[in-house]
C-alpha cells in the first residue's frame, strides 16, 4: 500500500515548477513569439512588395491600353510639341520624335484627341502626360501618367527597325511610346538606385490598323 501526505507544503511543492524547468519554459515561449512576430513581419513586407508589383503593373496597363487603342484605329497621326490650344507637328526632314502626339480618327481635322506632357510648373498636371479631347467632342482632359522624366522622347514614328523617320508619312510606319517614371503611384513607390525600382520605363511600339 503507498501513503499519501495531506501536508499542504509538501502539496504545493509537488505542483509547483523548478528555477530549471521555468527558465526553459520560458525560453521556448520567447522563441515561438519571436518566430510568429518574424513570421508575420515577413508577410507584410511580401504583401508590400506584391502590392507594388501589382501598383506597377496596373499603372502600365491604365497608361497604354486606350493610347494603343486609339493609334490602331487612328486614320492621322502627326508628332510633335506642345499643348491641345498649341501643338506644333515636326515639319519634313527632321526626326519625328516629340512630346505631344496629335491622333484624328477620321478625315475630319476638327476632331481629335492631342496626347501631350504638361510642362508649365505652376500646373496641377505638371510632369504628365495628359490626354484632351477636341473641343468639337467635349474637350475633357484626364491625366494618362504621371512623375514622367523622359524628354523629349515620349513619342516616335519609326520605320520597322526602330529608326526615326524623317517625314510624317502615314503608310508603313509604327508608332513608338516611351515614358520613363521617377516615382509609381498606388502605391506610392519613389524610383531609382537605393529604391525598390533603380529605373522604370514603359515601352511598346504600335501599327495602325488603317494602311493607306
Amino acid at each position: 500500500m503507498k501513503t499519501h501526505s495531506t501536508n499542504p507544503g509538501t502539496l504545493r511543492r509537488i505542483a509547483a515548477f523548478t528555477l530549471a524547468e521555468t527558465l526553459i519554459a520560458s525560453s521556448i515561449f520567447v522563441m515561438l513569439m519571436g518566430s510568429l512576430v518574424y513570421t508575420f513581419l515577413f508577410g507584410l513586407h511580401l504583401q508590400e512588395t506584391t502590392a507594388t508589383k501589382l501598383g506597377a503593373s496596373d499603372n502600365a496597363r491604365k497608361a497604354l491600353i486606350h493610347l494603343t487603342d486609339e493609334i490602331r484605329s487612328a486614320t492621322i497621326i502627326a508628332i510633335g510639341s506642345g499643348d491641345p490650344t498649341n501643338f506644333v507637328a515636326v515639319g519634313t526632314n527632321t526626326p519625328q520624335v516629340g512630346t505631344s502626339m496629335q491622333i484624328y480618327t477620321n478625315s475630319d481635322t476638327n476632331a481629335w484627341a492631342c496626347y501631350y506632357y504638361e510642362t508649365n510648373p505652376a500646373s496641377a498636371n505638371f510632369a504628365k502626360l495628359c490626354r484632351t479631347d477636341s473641343p468639337q467632342n467635349g474637350g475633357a482632359t484626364v491625366v494618362v501618367a504621371s512623375s514622367i522624366t523622359n524628354l523629349p522622347t515620349l513619342f516616335s514614328s519609326e520605320d520597322v527597325y526602330g529608326n526615326p523617320l524623317m517625314n510624317n508619312q502615314q503608310a508603313n510606319r509604327v508608332i513608338g511610346v516611351t515614358l520613363q517614371f521617377y516615382q509609381l503611384e498606388y502605391p506610392l513607390v519613389q524610383v531609382g538606385p537605393g529604391n525598390f525600382y533603380d529605373f522604370y520605363q514603359l515601352h511598346t511600339r504600335v501599327t495602325r490598323r488603317k494602311i493607306h
